[in-house]
């Protein structure tokens, strides 16, 4: 294949910034050339208020998606739970790398799990997927915001701020922050946001060439599961403000898919549907994942009219 020459749109914390040297470390071994364009989002500049309250995930992706539109970027990294499950029109999900740890971690400096926090224990999050799940867990516990980047939310918790909080586990492994975790959530008892620990690269729709040189990068698997959350998440309208969780994995061509929704007010307890199925294609992960939201909108609907 003909080499290119590549930029990348990329936020600026440290994080995004790792996973696009990443994608640009890959595609250098593939004879590219590429340079990074780095770019502060409204979601990385709104630290006040909770992302459900000011336009949802899609505030970190919008200036990288204008970037691509006018020409200066080719392609754009992100944490694939962080793009909406809508892409605007004229852009595609080119590609998802295969997936990092999925599940949450737990990080604390007094304690080293969730069950040993005493009574009225403070724990951060601007998740209200970990919110609800957390208070499943343990609704003794005071749970506060956290918003900013990964080095914000540790300078936080060793502030004093939280006596714990709750982050990816991709992310602390990706910068070499692995030391921090305390104990990692099993999917089980914390299920993980569709989409988390992968990366996803985001194009132009007109860019075949573009497409064409990603589809070596492209893990087929995680392709598979993130399908199928990201379509229970389309289909129960997910955003930022619906607790929802959507966690798959693939078996052979059998691909087992867990949801659970959360009550935003809190006041409803939490819903859980799962299914699994062969699967041979992205389409067939995708019908699978809105079964299961189906599903989840059936005993939302029974537990509404249970306490209604």
């Amino acid at each position: 294949m003909a080499a290119h020459t590549f930029t990348i749109a990329t936020r600026e914390s440290r994080l995004a910034l790792w996973q696009a040297e990443h994608v640009k470390a890959l595609l250098e071994h593939m004879g590219h050339t590429v340079t990074l364009l780095g770019m502060t989002t409204r979601g990385d500049q709104i630290l006040d208020r909770s992302l459900s309250k000011v336009g949802g995930k899609g505030l970190f992706v919008k200036e990288l998606e204008v970037a691509l539109e006018d020409g200066h970027a080719d392609l754009a990294v992100h944490s694939l739970k962080d793009v909406p499950m809508e892409l605007p029109e004229g852009f595609s999900l080119a590609c998802v790398m295969e997936r990092e740890d999925p599940r949450d971690a737990w990080v604390s400096s007094r304690y080293g799990k969730l069950e040993d926090l005493p009574q009225g224990a403070v724990v951060g999050t601007s998740s209200l997927r970990r919110m609800a799940l957390l208070r499943a867990l343990r609704p003794d516990l005071k749970i506060e915001p956290l918003r900013g980047n990964l080095d914000t939310r540790l300078k936080k918790l060793d502030d004093g701020q939280y006596d714990g909080i709750v982050l990816a586990a991709a992310g602390l492994k990706r910068l070499g922050l692995e030391s921090r975790i305390r104990a990692v959530f099993e999917p089980e008892q914390m299920l993980p946001a569709a989409g988390q620990g992968a990366l996803g690269i985001e194009v132009r729709a007109d860019r075949a060439d573009v497409v064409q040189v990603l589809q070596a990068l492209l893990h087929s698997p995680t392709w598979l599961a993130v399908s199928a959350e990201r379509a229970v998440s389309r289909v129960m309208g997910g955003s930022c403000s619906m607790p929802l969780a959507a966690y798959a994995t693939l078996q052979g061509d059998e691909l087992s898919i867990r949801a659970t929704w959360g009550d935003p007010e809190g006041v409803l307890p939490l819903v859980h549907a799962q299914a699994k199925a062969v699967v041979k294609d992205a389409a067939s992960a995708t019908l699978l994942g809105e079964q299961v939201a189906r599903d989840l909108q059936t005993s939302v609907q029974r537990q509404a009219e249970a306490h209604s």
